[in-house]
């Protein structure tokens, strides 16, 4: 297969990193022009599956405005352009947004919201034996409660649908393929 060729290209909308809109001009190998494809560029984004030194699962819970839900998550943001790379930002959102750091961090996985419009990636990171550091440092948009799980907990929460973020789940299913509860 080919990639796609890009005749041209205009941004529609530009808040950064919340939200750009652009619409592109397609050349398609079969010849086929696309005159209106819309892109999202963002930024790469970061989640982390935490795990303090007790064994429990570190999960926030927060109200999502656009769904009407409260959701429980895993600690995620998005990566600045002074971070000089996501699994800086990775930690620096666990703390940020927990309290805990330290401990041993691995490369978890990479996925994408929507490989067909979004232009990036999320990051996700398992961090063990991490441990309370400071009080949450939260944004004045933020309103999160921390809530320690035990992983039987948590994979129940993910059979009762509890996990609305996709980005999120996706790594907690490979998470307990690879350990079971």
């Amino acid at each position: 297969m080919e990639k796609w060729k890009k005749i041209s290209d205009k941004y529609l909308f530009k808040n950064p990193p919340w939200l750009t809109i652009r619409e592109d001009k397609l050349l398609m190998p079969n010849g086929n022009i696309m005159d209106s494809y819309y892109v999202f560029e963002y930024p790469d984004w970061v989640s982390v599956i935490a795990i303090d030194t007790q064994g429990q699962m570190i999960l926030i819970k927060q109200y999502r405005h656009a769904l009407s839900v409260l959701s429980y998550e895993l600690s995620a943001g998005i990566s600045d352009d002074s971070d000089p790379d996501t699994l800086f930002t990775a930690k620096r959102e666990l703390l940020e947004e927990t309290g805990y750091g330290s401990g041993q961090w691995t490369y978890w996985m990479k996925n994408s919201a929507n490989p067909g419009t979004h232009t990036n990636y999320t990051h996700c990171y398992l961090a063990i034996d991490v441990e309370p550091i400071q009080e949450q440092h939260l944004d004045k948009t933020e309103d999160i409660e921390v809530h320690l799980l035990d992983p039987k907990e948590v994979y129940t929460l993910l059979l009762n649908n509890e996990f609305h973020q996709s980005l999120h789940a996706a790594p907690l299913w490979k998470y307990f393929a690879i350990n079971k509860p």
